[in-house]
């Protein structure tokens, strides 16, 4: 190769132009990472905050048991679903098949718990028992937290999703097995809001 050739600057182009590609593979790669990531974390957050509320329903239910023994049925409706809900587990590979068997059994102990808070209407020493309102509240704010979570879950999802979807970032994602998470999906009942009180 001589100092005037001309092939010269043309490799010096092709040479430009692979690096340029292999930085948009490395960034589209990582900036995929970081959404998946993104992703496998809300979900984590997302199960946490369920898990919170299944752990203050032991506590609620001994405090009800006090009051109303013999609503047995309903005391173990709700030990039942928290067992059920407690056994699916969520994961960063989680299928849409596999969402839905989760939030229907997290749709499941929703009902249970607000049989159980129903239970304080015809008792009236429960409603003013202070370790059920204690427990109420906190009830009331960790299913605040839950449709939080939930939310944030669905932005990270949607964002990690485009970037699955749209070209050219979609071939990086199939040349490396990203592939799209899944949506919280509304339950069948869901247009109907449920009828939990908290006073």
């Amino acid at each position: 190769m001589k100092f005037g050739d001309t092939n010269v600057p043309g490799s010096y182009i092709w040479i430009g132009i692979a690096v340029i590609l292999l930085f948009w593979v490395i960034g589209s790669y990582n900036g995929l990472v970081n959404s998946k990531v993104e992703v496998d974390q809300r979900i984590a957050q997302v199960q946490n905050v369920y898990q919170r509320r299944a752990d203050l329903i032991p506590n609620l239910v001994e405090v009800v048991k006090g009051y109303a023994s013999h609503e047995k049925g309903t005391l173990e409706g709700v030990i039942q679903a928290r067992a059920s809900a407690t056994q699916i587990k969520l994961s960063p590979n989680t299928t849409p098949e596999d969402l839905k068997k989760w939030q229907a059994a997290q749709g499941e102990l929703s009902q249970a718990l607000g049989k159980l808070m129903m239970l304080k209407e015809a008792y009236p020493n429960l409603k003013a028992n202070e370790n059920f309102l204690a427990l109420q509240k906190q009830v009331e704010g960790t299913e605040n937290r839950i449709a939080q979570e939930r939310r944030m879950w669905q932005l990270a999802v949607q964002q990690y999703n485009v970037k699955c979807q749209r070209f050219p970032s979609n071939i990086i994602a199939g040349m490396f097995g990203f592939k799209t998470a899944a949506f919280f999906e509304a339950d069948e009942g869901a247009k109907v809001a449920p009828k939990i009180k908290f006073n």
